[in-house]
Protein backbone atom coordinates (compact mmCIF):
# COMPACT_ATOMS: atom_id res chain seq x y z
CA UNK A 1 0.00 0.00 0.00
CA UNK A 2 1.05 3.53 -0.73
CA UNK A 3 0.08 6.35 2.37
CA UNK A 4 -0.46 9.96 1.11
CA UNK A 5 0.05 11.61 4.65
CA UNK A 6 -0.54 15.82 4.35
CA UNK A 7 -1.41 18.74 6.36
CA UNK A 8 -5.11 19.77 5.89
CA UNK A 9 -4.01 23.32 4.94
CA UNK A 10 -3.40 25.19 1.01
CA UNK A 11 0.39 24.00 1.54
CA UNK A 12 -0.14 20.38 2.31
CA UNK A 13 -3.33 19.58 -0.18
CA UNK A 14 -1.62 21.51 -2.98
CA UNK A 15 1.83 19.92 -2.31
CA UNK A 16 0.47 16.73 -2.23
CA UNK A 17 -1.70 17.94 -5.60
CA UNK A 18 1.28 18.63 -7.61
CA UNK A 19 2.52 15.33 -7.02
CA UNK A 20 -0.25 13.47 -7.62
CA UNK A 21 -1.23 15.41 -11.32
CA UNK A 22 3.02 14.68 -11.93
CA UNK A 23 2.90 10.99 -10.79
CA UNK A 24 -0.84 9.53 -10.12
CA UNK A 25 -0.88 6.59 -7.70
CA UNK A 26 -3.77 5.03 -6.00
CA UNK A 27 -3.34 6.08 -2.33
CA UNK A 28 -4.73 5.85 1.15
CA UNK A 29 -4.90 9.76 2.26
CA UNK A 30 -4.05 10.15 5.81
CA UNK A 31 -5.47 14.41 6.65
CA UNK A 32 -7.06 15.77 9.37
CA UNK A 33 -7.82 19.62 10.41
CA UNK A 34 -4.76 22.05 10.00
CA UNK A 35 -3.72 21.19 13.82
CA UNK A 36 -3.66 17.81 13.66
CA UNK A 37 -0.05 17.09 12.66
CA UNK A 38 1.28 13.89 14.34
CA UNK A 39 -0.43 12.09 11.64
CA UNK A 40 2.06 9.51 11.14
CA UNK A 41 1.41 7.69 14.54
CA UNK A 42 -1.90 6.31 12.35
CA UNK A 43 0.31 4.44 10.35
CA UNK A 44 0.29 0.65 10.62
CA UNK A 45 2.53 -0.31 7.36
CA UNK A 46 4.77 -3.15 6.57
CA UNK A 47 7.79 -3.85 4.44
CA UNK A 48 6.02 -3.42 1.13
CA UNK A 49 4.47 -0.14 2.20
CA UNK A 50 5.26 3.25 0.82
CA UNK A 51 4.35 6.67 2.31
CA UNK A 52 4.54 10.14 1.57
CA UNK A 53 4.30 13.13 4.34
CA UNK A 54 4.20 16.63 3.24
CA UNK A 55 3.89 19.89 5.25
CA UNK A 56 4.30 18.17 8.96
CA UNK A 57 6.45 18.51 11.50
CA UNK A 58 9.44 15.56 11.57
CA UNK A 59 10.06 16.88 14.89
CA UNK A 60 6.50 16.65 15.79
CA UNK A 61 6.64 13.22 13.68
CA UNK A 62 9.74 11.54 14.99
CA UNK A 63 8.42 8.71 16.56
CA UNK A 64 5.73 7.80 13.78
CA UNK A 65 8.63 7.78 11.17
CA UNK A 66 11.18 5.81 13.16
CA UNK A 67 8.45 3.31 13.77
CA UNK A 68 7.87 3.04 9.65
CA UNK A 69 11.46 3.11 9.06
CA UNK A 70 12.07 0.70 11.25
CA UNK A 71 9.12 -1.68 9.61
CA UNK A 72 10.76 -1.67 6.43
CA UNK A 73 8.80 1.34 4.81
CA UNK A 74 9.98 3.69 2.07
CA UNK A 75 9.30 7.51 3.57
CA UNK A 76 9.50 10.64 1.01
CA UNK A 77 9.19 13.03 3.17
CA UNK A 78 8.81 17.14 2.03
CA UNK A 79 8.18 20.15 4.80
CA UNK A 80 9.35 23.57 5.83
CA UNK A 81 8.47 22.85 9.39
CA UNK A 82 11.21 22.13 12.71
CA UNK A 83 12.34 19.22 11.59
CA UNK A 84 14.91 17.83 14.53
CA UNK A 85 17.69 15.52 14.15
CA UNK A 86 16.76 14.23 10.28
CA UNK A 87 17.29 10.59 10.83
CA UNK A 88 19.84 8.97 8.45
CA UNK A 89 18.07 6.36 6.80
CA UNK A 90 18.49 4.36 3.32
CA UNK A 91 14.44 4.39 3.41
CA UNK A 92 14.35 7.61 3.67
CA UNK A 93 14.21 10.62 0.78
CA UNK A 94 13.62 14.26 2.89
CA UNK A 95 13.56 17.51 1.33
CA UNK A 96 13.23 19.92 4.56
CA UNK A 97 13.49 23.83 4.24
CA UNK A 98 13.47 25.93 7.19
CA UNK A 99 13.80 29.05 4.95
CA UNK A 100 10.60 31.35 6.63
CA UNK A 101 10.00 32.51 2.98
CA UNK A 102 9.22 29.01 1.38
CA UNK A 103 6.58 26.24 2.33
CA UNK A 104 6.16 22.93 1.16
CA UNK A 105 4.49 22.93 -2.22
CA UNK A 106 7.29 25.44 -3.38
CA UNK A 107 9.98 22.72 -2.38
CA UNK A 108 7.50 20.32 -4.51
CA UNK A 109 7.75 22.72 -7.38
CA UNK A 110 10.95 22.69 -7.61
CA UNK A 111 11.46 18.73 -7.18
CA UNK A 112 8.85 18.81 -10.21
CA UNK A 113 10.92 21.68 -12.39
CA UNK A 114 7.49 23.61 -12.00
CA UNK A 115 5.44 21.35 -13.88
CA UNK A 116 2.23 23.02 -11.82
CA UNK A 117 4.10 26.38 -11.09
CA UNK A 118 0.85 28.16 -10.97
CA UNK A 119 -0.95 25.66 -8.12
CA UNK A 120 2.12 26.09 -6.30
CA UNK A 121 2.03 29.67 -6.32
CA UNK A 122 -1.38 29.56 -5.13
CA UNK A 123 -0.18 27.26 -2.20
CA UNK A 124 2.22 30.16 -1.11
CA UNK A 125 -0.50 32.81 -1.69
CA UNK A 126 -2.79 30.51 1.46
CA UNK A 127 0.59 30.51 3.11
CA UNK A 128 0.51 33.94 3.40
CA UNK A 129 4.15 34.37 1.83
CA UNK A 130 2.33 37.11 -0.29
CA UNK A 131 5.52 38.83 -1.05
CA UNK A 132 7.24 35.70 -2.41
CA UNK A 133 3.63 34.71 -4.16
CA UNK A 134 3.93 37.96 -6.21
CA UNK A 135 7.40 37.58 -7.02
CA UNK A 136 6.94 34.40 -8.10
CA UNK A 137 3.61 35.37 -10.15
CA UNK A 138 5.15 38.24 -11.97
CA UNK A 139 8.18 36.17 -12.79
CA UNK A 140 5.52 34.06 -14.64
CA UNK A 141 3.86 36.84 -16.66
CA UNK A 142 0.43 36.48 -14.52
CA UNK A 143 -1.46 39.67 -14.36
CA UNK A 144 -2.26 41.82 -11.46
CA UNK A 145 -6.01 40.08 -11.91
CA UNK A 146 -4.96 36.52 -11.88
CA UNK A 147 -2.54 37.17 -8.92
CA UNK A 148 -5.73 38.58 -6.74
CA UNK A 149 -7.50 35.10 -8.13
CA UNK A 150 -4.53 32.88 -6.99
CA UNK A 151 -4.25 34.92 -3.47
CA UNK A 152 -7.72 34.35 -3.10
CA UNK A 153 -8.32 30.67 -4.04
CA UNK A 154 -5.18 29.95 -1.87
CA UNK A 155 -6.80 31.77 0.91
CA UNK A 156 -9.96 29.62 0.42
CA UNK A 157 -8.17 26.41 0.96
CA UNK A 158 -6.34 27.17 3.91
CA UNK A 159 -9.46 28.80 5.54
CA UNK A 160 -11.13 25.08 5.12
CA UNK A 161 -8.56 23.48 6.79
CA UNK A 162 -8.87 25.69 10.09
CA UNK A 163 -11.06 24.08 13.13
CA UNK A 164 -10.75 22.00 15.78
CA UNK A 165 -12.68 19.22 14.81
CA UNK A 166 -13.66 18.24 10.95
CA UNK A 167 -16.96 18.90 11.77
CA UNK A 168 -15.86 22.56 11.75
CA UNK A 169 -14.62 22.23 8.07
CA UNK A 170 -16.91 22.74 4.81
CA UNK A 171 -14.42 20.28 3.24
CA UNK A 172 -13.35 17.39 4.87
CA UNK A 173 -9.47 17.95 3.72
CA UNK A 174 -9.04 14.70 2.24
CA UNK A 175 -12.31 15.28 0.27
CA UNK A 176 -11.28 18.76 -1.30
CA UNK A 177 -8.12 17.63 -2.45
CA UNK A 178 -10.17 14.72 -4.34
CA UNK A 179 -12.13 17.04 -5.84
CA UNK A 180 -8.93 19.99 -6.84
CA UNK A 181 -7.33 16.51 -8.16
CA UNK A 182 -9.96 16.85 -11.18
CA UNK A 183 -7.64 20.68 -12.23
CA UNK A 184 -4.81 20.77 -13.46
CA UNK A 185 -4.71 24.67 -13.35
CA UNK A 186 -6.18 26.75 -10.47
CA UNK A 187 -8.11 29.00 -12.98
CA UNK A 188 -10.09 26.26 -13.86
CA UNK A 189 -11.02 25.73 -10.04
CA UNK A 190 -12.19 29.19 -10.56
CA UNK A 191 -14.11 29.55 -13.75
CA UNK A 192 -15.89 26.09 -12.51
CA UNK A 193 -19.05 27.46 -10.50
CA UNK A 194 -19.68 24.04 -9.47
CA UNK A 195 -16.28 24.09 -7.92
CA UNK A 196 -15.37 24.38 -4.57
CA UNK A 197 -13.92 27.98 -4.83
CA UNK A 198 -17.47 29.01 -4.88
CA UNK A 199 -18.74 27.51 -2.17
CA UNK A 200 -15.90 28.62 0.10
CA UNK A 201 -16.14 31.84 -0.76
CA UNK A 202 -19.43 32.72 0.25
CA UNK A 203 -18.75 30.49 3.58
CA UNK A 204 -15.51 32.84 4.00
CA UNK A 205 -17.27 36.00 3.61
CA UNK A 206 -19.95 35.27 6.51
CA UNK A 207 -17.30 34.24 8.82
CA UNK A 208 -14.67 37.01 8.61
CA UNK A 209 -17.71 39.71 8.69
CA UNK A 210 -18.07 38.22 11.89
CA UNK A 211 -14.53 38.49 12.90
CA UNK A 212 -14.15 41.65 11.76
CA UNK A 213 -16.33 43.41 14.21
CA UNK A 214 -14.49 42.27 16.86
CA UNK A 215 -12.05 45.02 19.07
CA UNK A 216 -8.95 43.90 20.04
CA UNK A 217 -8.52 42.48 23.78
CA UNK A 218 -4.93 44.05 24.22
CA UNK A 219 -3.78 46.11 21.89
CA UNK A 220 0.00 47.40 21.50
CA UNK A 221 2.87 49.00 19.26
CA UNK A 222 4.01 45.48 19.68
CA UNK A 223 1.31 43.11 19.85
CA UNK A 224 -2.54 43.45 18.95
CA UNK A 225 -4.87 40.30 20.34
CA UNK A 226 -8.11 39.32 19.65
CA UNK A 227 -10.32 36.94 21.23
CA UNK A 228 -13.17 34.59 19.22
CA UNK A 229 -16.37 33.54 20.51
CA UNK A 230 -16.48 29.76 20.71
CA UNK A 231 -18.51 28.99 17.62
CA UNK A 232 -17.50 26.99 14.46
CA UNK A 233 -17.39 30.25 12.78
CA UNK A 234 -14.72 31.62 14.87
CA UNK A 235 -12.65 28.44 14.49
CA UNK A 236 -12.77 28.47 10.96
CA UNK A 237 -11.79 31.90 10.30
CA UNK A 238 -9.04 32.30 13.01
CA UNK A 239 -6.10 31.83 11.04
CA UNK A 240 -6.55 33.56 7.82
CA UNK A 241 -8.18 36.48 9.87
CA UNK A 242 -4.08 36.34 11.62
CA UNK A 243 -3.40 36.55 8.25
CA UNK A 244 -5.48 39.19 7.24
CA UNK A 245 -4.40 41.48 10.53
CA UNK A 246 -0.66 40.48 9.78
CA UNK A 247 -0.82 42.18 5.96
CA UNK A 248 -2.69 45.15 7.45
CA UNK A 249 -0.27 46.22 10.45
CA UNK A 250 3.20 44.36 9.27
CA UNK A 251 5.28 45.78 11.84
CA UNK A 252 3.14 44.97 14.82
CA UNK A 253 2.78 40.40 15.77
CA UNK A 254 -0.59 39.19 15.89
CA UNK A 255 -2.57 36.67 18.19
CA UNK A 256 -6.24 35.15 17.36
CA UNK A 257 -7.56 33.44 20.55
CA UNK A 258 -10.75 31.17 20.10
CA UNK A 259 -12.28 29.98 23.18
CA UNK A 260 -12.01 25.98 23.32
CA UNK A 261 -15.00 23.53 24.78
CA UNK A 262 -12.83 23.17 27.92
CA UNK A 263 -12.22 26.51 28.65
CA UNK A 264 -8.49 26.92 27.14
CA UNK A 265 -7.99 28.83 24.44
CA UNK A 266 -6.08 27.84 20.88
CA UNK A 267 -3.81 30.07 19.81
CA UNK A 268 -2.89 31.52 16.71
CA UNK A 269 0.27 33.83 16.48
CA UNK A 270 1.86 35.50 13.36
CA UNK A 271 5.37 36.80 13.68
CA UNK A 272 5.51 40.74 12.10
CA UNK A 273 5.44 40.28 8.35
CA UNK A 274 8.39 42.92 8.41
CA UNK A 275 10.26 40.38 11.32
CA UNK A 276 9.27 36.92 10.37
CA UNK A 277 10.89 35.04 13.61
CA UNK A 278 10.12 33.80 17.19
CA UNK A 279 6.47 33.00 16.06
CA UNK A 280 7.30 29.07 16.73
CA UNK A 281 9.78 29.12 19.59
CA UNK A 282 7.25 31.51 21.77
CA UNK A 283 4.82 29.02 21.37
CA UNK A 284 6.44 26.22 22.01
CA UNK A 285 7.37 27.71 25.23
CA UNK A 286 3.76 26.16 26.49
CA UNK A 287 2.10 22.68 26.16
CA UNK A 288 0.68 21.87 22.92
CA UNK A 289 2.67 24.96 21.49
CA UNK A 290 4.70 24.88 18.42
CA UNK A 291 4.99 25.83 14.65
CA UNK A 292 7.37 27.88 12.38
CA UNK A 293 9.33 30.84 12.33
CA UNK A 294 6.64 33.25 10.64
CA UNK A 295 3.65 31.30 12.29
CA UNK A 296 2.61 29.24 14.99
CA UNK A 297 0.45 27.94 17.59
CA UNK A 298 -1.08 26.98 20.90
CA UNK A 299 -3.95 24.29 20.88
CA UNK A 300 -5.07 24.40 24.45
CA UNK A 301 -3.39 27.69 26.45
CA UNK A 302 -5.14 28.05 29.99
CA UNK A 303 -6.56 31.02 30.26
CA UNK A 304 -4.13 32.08 33.61
CA UNK A 305 -1.26 31.42 31.13
CA UNK A 306 -2.67 34.60 28.76
CA UNK A 307 -1.19 37.04 30.46
CA UNK A 308 2.63 35.18 30.51
CA UNK A 309 1.79 34.44 26.70
CA UNK A 310 1.46 38.13 26.11
CA UNK A 311 5.03 39.16 28.03
CA UNK A 312 6.56 36.35 25.84
CA UNK A 313 5.08 38.08 22.84
CA UNK A 314 6.19 41.35 23.80
CA UNK A 315 9.23 40.30 25.20
CA UNK A 316 10.64 38.61 21.96
CA UNK A 317 9.22 41.55 19.56
CA UNK A 318 9.35 44.84 21.45
CA UNK A 319 11.70 47.43 19.85
CA UNK A 320 14.00 48.50 22.35
CA UNK A 321 14.01 52.71 22.74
Amino acid sequence: MHFDVFNGDADGIIALLQLRLAEPKPSTLVTGVKRDIQLLAKLSVSAEDSVTALDISMEKNKTGLEKILSAGAKVFYADHHKSGDIPQHENLTAHIDLDANTCTALIIDELLAGCYHTWAITAAYGDNLIAKADQLASKAGLSVEQQVQLKELGTLINYNGYGSKLDDLHFDPAVLFQELLAYDDPFAVIADQDSPFHVLQSAYQQDMDKALAIEPQYQSATLGLFELPNEASSRRISGVYGNLLANQSPDSAHAVLTENRDGTYTVSLRAPLKNKQGAGDICAQFPSGGGRAAAAGINALPKEQLTAFIDAVEKHYRIEA
